[in-house]
């Protein structure tokens, strides 16, 4: 195998400059972005600092960060020599970051100067470097006096396929972080297979703001750009209608990818309440004819709202909810839908916005195997299993943990159940871990019952769980638009969300078969918290 076609963050790195040396690879909304050539240029400096600062092939490199052209290049240097990325969520707090940064021993940090009061007292027995990252200024060193941006690598470095990359820190539903180890390997390998499902050309531009130290984003939004010579752009702030609507107009991005929720609140607040403003409108979408032509028409302002040219919307890190999925095909807008996990790297199963199915995650993407173990005879449901290069190499410092999940002839159970349909299409039922036994042995899916909920009026979001044998449904109502449409009825606020959460009970019962029923809806004030793909984690909300 040759330089060009090794399956290594560096090769790729290098195959792309060599390529494509003047195309824009990496810049914010508001600026010029950084070259390919340019881009190589920022990663031989950092390395040679790197160098200074003591790194070897093998330590570790923490990045705390937002997205910005200065996280890609930090990543793209440390991985270049060998040594290891441990990327760490913007929202952990500092005694998360402390666990990690003593766990993973990180030598140095990288870190944005919103971030920095989180590290404020942060002290390990391996941290020498302190570097912040917006301008590659030292902050703090034990072994070097500043960061030289004139500098370059005393000596080149070779990276094996096997070597590890990353070590990305989960933030899950169930609260275990654990470090998941992903070799260079397997990442070039997932972001090549993606590129075969959802081909990216070198004009192809992203815009990307999911957190760069999620799997998702950090495969699907750099790495596979990076291997086709693509421009990626990134927001200065958090990714407000404010923020987005004049970026997306300014970049014109023709590859996005998102989480279902900023989608689903799209459908919610924007989508709906133009529909549902006129009794005409309201009427005729409960048509199915008239529904379609409706969406067809909110689909192209849609289109036209993201910037017009956007050829690829992915969807994944959470289930998509069924009502939205149905908008968005009927309205001709072009998702796809993908499946994955940070402990593959992330991409098992998708498709493009030609294959998608609804409800369906799509077939597992090339060269992987998949099956579904322990099956319902009656349901055909089963525990996803996947093997192949995408597959982690375990949990750092966790075996045991590790062989819960991993077997030793490379399958991982990834604890999500699915059904598979005659083509090899994936349909996920939901996590094993949040299936709730009913009475009589029957399985049921809180994010099933969840999806209808969610498609209720005035209901942002919610969670159902188990409570003394019953389903309670826990909901976060959208207070603004409740007393916006109330407050000049004699009926007090209080009232009404008592009215509404005994229309929401007949309403979510009419839908959801009887073992599903729902006994108590309970309210709540603020936003439930979430993981960063912006799954709510369930943990903190089930009862003891």
């Amino acid at each position: 195998m040759n330089l060009k076609t090794e399956l290594t963050i560096p090769s790729y790195l290098k195959r792309s400059f060599d390529k494509y040396p003047n195309n824009t690879f990496l810049g914010f909304t508001d600026e010029v972005a950084f070259t390919y050539s340019e881009v190589e240029q920022k990663i031989n400096t950092t390395i040679a600092n790197l160098e200074n600062c003591g790194i070897k092939p093998g330590d570790k490199v923490a990045i705390l960060s937002n997205n910005m052209p200065n996280w890609g290049i930090t990543y793209f240097a440390i991985t270049s020599m060998g040594a290891i990325a441990v990327p760490i969520l913007p929202d952990f707090n500092s005694t998360e970051i402390q666990n990690i940064m003593e766990h993973s021993e990180a030598k140095a940090i990288f870190v944005a100067g919103i971030l920095a009061s989180k590290i404020e007292d942060l002290k390990t027995d391996y941290l020498t470097t302190i570097v912040s990252i917006n301008y590659f200024e030292l902050v703090k060193s034990t072994v070097i006096d500043k960061f030289d941006l004139t500098i370059s690598p005393r000596q080149t470095y070779t990276v094996s396929e096997s070597d590890i990359a990353v070590i990305i820190y989960t933030s899950g539903t169930t609260g275990n972080s654990k470090g998941v180890m992903l070799s260079h390997k397997n990442l070039m390998f997932n972001a090549k297979q993606s590129g075969i499902l959802q081909p990216i050309f070198e004009k192809d531009v992203f815009l990307s703001f999911l957190p760069l130290s999620h799997a998702y984003e950090n495969t699907l939004g750099l790495l596979l750009p990076m291997q086709n010579g693509a421009s990626v752009y990134y927001l200065r702030k958090l990714p407000t209608p404010a923020i987005l609507l004049p970026a997306l107009e300014q970049v014109k991005p023709s590859i996005m990818l998102s989480v279902p929720l900023i989608i689903e609140k799209i459908y919610r607040n924007k989508i709906m309440p133009t529909i549902n403003s006129k009794k005409l409108t309201k009427f005729l979408y409960k048509i199915p004819t008239t529904r379609k032509v409706l969406n067809a028409a909110a689909g192209r302002k849609l289109m036209k709202s993201f910037g017009g040219n956007i050829r690829f919307f992915g969807i994944g890190g959470a289930k998509l909810d069924s009502v939205v999925e149905k908008f968005l095909l009927e309205a001709k807008f072009p998702y796809a839908i993908g499946y994955g996990l940070t402990e593959t790297s992330p991409l098992i199963a998708g498709v493009n916005p030609k294959t998608v199915r609804l409800n369906s995650t799509g077939p597992a993407i090339e060269d992987i195997e998949l099956k579904l173990i322990d099956i319902n005879p009656a349901t055909g449901e089963g525990e996803i299993c996947v093997k192949g290069d995408m597959v982690m190499q375990g949990y750092y410092k966790e075996p045991e943990k590790t062989r819960e999940v991993l077997s030793e002839d490379g399958w991982f159970k990834t604890g999500d159940l699915a059904t598979l349909d005659k083509d090899g299409f994936v349909f996920i039922k939901g996590r094993s871990k949040n299936v709730i036994v009913g009475s009589n042995g029957e399985n049921i899916y809180p994010e099933e019952i969840e999806s209808v909920i969610n498609n209720f009026e005035f209901v942002l979001e919610s969670l159902v769980v188990e409570e003394k044998g019953r389903l309670v449904a826990m909901v976060h109502l959208n207070m603004d638009e409740l007393e916006k449409q109330y407050k000049n009825m004699k009926l007090g606020i209080d009232d009404k969300i008592e009215d509404l959460k005994k229309d929401l009970l007949v309403y979510i019962n009419s839908k959801v078969n009887k073992i599903s029923f729902i006994k108590t809806i309970t309210v709540r004030k603020t936003p439930f918290e979430k993981t960063p793909t912006q799954k709510i984690k369930r943990y903190k909300y089930n009862s003891k």
